[in-house]
């Protein structure tokens, strides 16, 4: 027995040109079971041979819109990565800077063995 269960999602996708294409999305998912001949044969309940598909269309619909951003906002962005770069290298530069003025004085002090 083999059973098929086939899942369809409306999608319109609108280019930057202003193109709009109409399309579906498909999920399909497959799932197989052997029938016991034998059994069917004896009486017994073994499953029924076939080939089932099984379909949903989804009420909702995906929309998908192609959109540029400006160029600010690509400054805006670039900005935050070189300040966030910036700050992990200072609390970097921090941490190697008082660990090594710790290990100074604790060598001062004779505290190294």
């Amino acid at each position: 027995m083999r059973q098929y269960y086939v899942q369809i999602v409306p999608m319109r996708y609108q280019r930057i040109s202003g193109e709009v294409v109409l399309s579906n999305q498909y999920s399909v998912t497959y799932h197989a079971k052997h029938i016991d001949l034998a059994k069917a044969a004896r009486g017994e309940q073994a499953g029924l041979p076939g080939m089932f598909v099984t379909y949903e269309i989804s009420p909702l619909m995906v929309e998908v819109s192609e959109n540029r951003r400006s160029f600010t906002h690509f400054l805006t962005g670039l900005c935050a990565i070189v300040g966030g770069v910036f700050t992990v290298a200072g609390i970097i530069d921090s941490f190697v800077y008082n660990s090594y003025r710790a290990f100074q004085k604790k060598l001062e002090l004779g505290k190294v063995s």
